[in-house]
């Protein structure tokens, strides 16, 4: 892998972390690529993505695909909670 990003991603609340984790699971169990792999953590109330990637197109569609899921993750919570 030639290209690489580490992102944190601090969440108001353990349930909102917890919540993204799950639904975010089974995409980096099973990428859809082989040119691109994710690594999710939590740490705290952070949430940690380790993306690696063959080239840094791949990191960019990588790393925007699980951006916009984790907003869409939220956008979604807080439409509930409201």
């Amino acid at each position: 892998m030639k290209a690489a990003a580490n992102v944190r991603l601090r969440f108001a609340s353990e349930k909102h972390l917890e919540t993204a984790f799950k639904a975010l699971e089974p995409e980096t169990k099973k990428a859809a690529t082989t040119r691109s792999e994710v690594v999710m953590e939590k740490d705290g109330s952070f949430l940690v993505l380790k993306i690696k990637a063959k080239d840094t197109v791949a990191l960019r569609a990588a790393l925007n695909a699980y951006l916009r899921w984790i907003n869409s993750t939220i956008d979604v919570l807080e439409v509930i909670e409201t």
